[in-house]
């Protein structure tokens, strides 16, 4: 109550004028040139935004309420701060908005691609509506797309139509461009999306009257034991954190909490300086009544007991504190004695596996080998081997670094078979769970008719026969990529990496002869066997559906299923090729 009260006093924004779209704007390093036309359709919605001061002034007071949460994360994500009014644009940061076609939270997911992000969705938490998961989810999506384009302005536009439906639609590629058009024939969604740009970019600057602060719990606890800690009203925590959907936190995993503030509180402001200490932002973190007990705490990560290296550690230390023999530590950690710990690390007190959670990791600036294989807990020698390379190897930033055998690896899907946030009726039930698209990490802009081409001699298409491999070769043109290359062919990226045994890591270079070949054999289809797997305790259907290399949806066909909840020892029904 008070919280609402407080906001009823807001002193609203009373606007002269809407603020005028001007004719050029900078948008995630691109400038902008707005011709007329698209200019008058953008102030039409800059108008609308800002034509009741009370409801623009609610909008304002939540971004900045939220904004600081989500600058940091993009920050973290290497994703364009710009992108922050997207949000408004999908939610009006409301945290259990609802589409039409069920999308939900902040950023609108659909269930199955949340869940592809990282996020929990079932019965009892829904990360949709939680501003960090949410927001870390949507960074990743806005990457993924921005692999296949180089280009912030059609990763945009792909949030809503999908990185299939945005490829159909450009009519211009325009690979790491920094200055392009927008015209009335510009996307729709793209229009909408500079003008609450410009609706808001003004006013969202400086403190909100709510201020929320993220802290991480792994414990389980009450909504209203956590009410307690920080001294606030436990109808008010959970306004701000919809994603508990029943009153316990689960300590399945580390997970963020949004603790609002308002006015002056000893007790409150003492639990979150306390909690803040476990630098809240960076997954996995635990509460503990002082900073020295929390790096000391064992925490699961993947699977695997793990504990946080405090500075001045030596191996022998930490795995003296950790309890655990010295020698097994070392070769967990693939570490030597002599080593030094980095601290704030987590080190790991069991073996690590032998595959990622994930496909793939794309490096950022300061991995190497070494903190990826700790970052996912996949054993070191194992990355070494899946993408030749050993653990002194310098790594170039945008890189990729599989976290499992890449000829276990399920083809890359299509891009039009990408799994999609809001694009109605094109939302993908049968995107495999266990891998993400790898991305193309394009280079510099492509040039059409740049590209040199050779073909081989080859009989008239109509003397072909059905089994026999139709060849074409490509000389690499400078700025062309692999997603240019195989679009202009109309062949998959992934497929021209397999026939040339490339590397994505090293990518293509200028004069570099690549082979292009169409198999038209048919491959007999192989026969299926069932297999019954008895649901535990810990089973989601997605981790089943990881655990046997199936879809999602596949399991509820087979199972006839109509929601996500499972019951401990239910019996599912797997087909699996033989």
């Amino acid at each position: 109550m008070k919280l609402a009260v407080a906001l009823l006093l807001i002193t609203s924004v009373v606007f002269a004028q809407a603020p005028e779209v001007p004719d050029k704007m900078q948008f995630a390093g691109i400038t902008l040139t707005i011709r007329d036309d698209a200019r008058r359709e953008i102030q039409k919605d800059v108008n609308m935004l800002t034509q009741s001061a009370k409801h623009h002034n609610i909008k304002v007071e939540r971004a900045k309420t939220y904004f600081p949460v989500i600058e940091k994360i993009f920050a973290e994500e290497n994703v364009p701060d710009d992108f922050k009014y997207l949000v408004l644009q999908e939610s009006a940061l409301i945290a259990d908005a609802v589409s039409v076609s069920n999308a939900v939270g902040f950023w609108q997911f659909k269930d199955f691609t949340a869940i592809e992000m990282g996020m929990r969705v079932d019965k009892d938490i829904d990360e949709r509506m939680n501003i960090v998961s949410a927001t870390r989810g949507a960074a990743r999506y806005i990457k993924k797309n921005n692999y296949y384009f180089n280009n912030w302005v059609y990763a945009l536009q792909a949030y809503q139509m999908g990185a299939g439906g945005t490829m159909k639609a450009i009519k211009d590629y325009q690979s790491g461009t920094k200055h392009m058009t927008i015209t009335t024939e510009t996307y729709w969604y793209v229009k909408k999306f500079l003008a609450h740009k410009v609706a808001f970019q003004d006013y969202v600057k400086g403190a909100g009257e709510v201020k929320v602060y993220t802290i991480t719990n792994r414990n389980r606890r009450s909504i209203k034991d956590v009410a307690d800690e920080f001294a606030i009203d436990e109808e008010q925590l959970r306004q701000y954190n919809k994603w508990v959907r029943k009153d316990h936190i689960p300590d399945d995993k580390a997970y963020m909490l949004s603790i609002p503030t308002i006015g002056e509180s000893a007790k409150r402001n003492e639990a979150i300086a306390r909690a803040e200490a476990t630098n809240p932002l960076e997954q996995p973190k635990r509460i503990d009544a002082e900073p020295a007990r929390a790096a000391s705490v064992t925490m699961i990560l993947h699977g695997i007991p793990a504990v946080k290296a405090i500075a001045g550690e030596t191996p022998s230390a930490l795995a003296k504190r950790a309890n655990v023999d010295l020698s097994g530590f070392l070769r967990y950690n693939d570490i030597s004695v002599s080593d030094r710990i980095r601290p704030g690390e987590f080190y790991y007190l069991k073996r690590k596996k032998a595959r990622g959670p994930v496909s793939h990791h794309v490096v950022i600036a300061g991995d190497d080998l070494w903190s990826i294989s700790q970052q996912y807990g996949v054993q070191l020698r194992k990355l070494e081997r899946y993408n030749k390379v050993d653990r002194d190897n310098s790594l170039k930033a945008g890189s990729i670094i599989y976290l499992t055998n890449k000829r276990t690896m399920q083809a890359e899907p299509q891009v039009e078979d990408a799994v999609e946030i809001e694009t109605g009726d094109t939302f993908n039930w049968t995107v495999q769970p266990q891998a993400n698209p790898v991305p193309d990490v394009p280079a510099t802009p492509f040039p059409p008719q740049q590209s040199i081409e050779t073909k081989t001699e080859m009989p008239s298409a109509d003397s072909v026969k059905a089994d026999t491999l139709v060849l074409q070769q490509h000389v690499v043109a400078a700025g062309e990529t692999l997603y240019s290359i195989a679009k202009r062919y109309d062949i998959g990226v992934m497929q021209v990496v397999e026939w040339n045994n490339l590397s994505l890591s090293e990518g293509i270079k200028p004069g570099q002869i690549l082979l292009l070949k169409k198999p038209s054999e048919k491959v007999p289809e192989p026969e299926s066997r069932e297999i019954i797997h008895t649901v535990k305790s810990t089973d989601t259907l997605y981790s089943i559906a990881r655990e046997y290399g199936v879809t999602i949806k596949e399991l509820m066909d087979w199972n006839k299923k109509k929601d996500f909840s499972l019951s401990v020892g239910e019996k599912l029904i797997i087909v699996k090729k033989r």
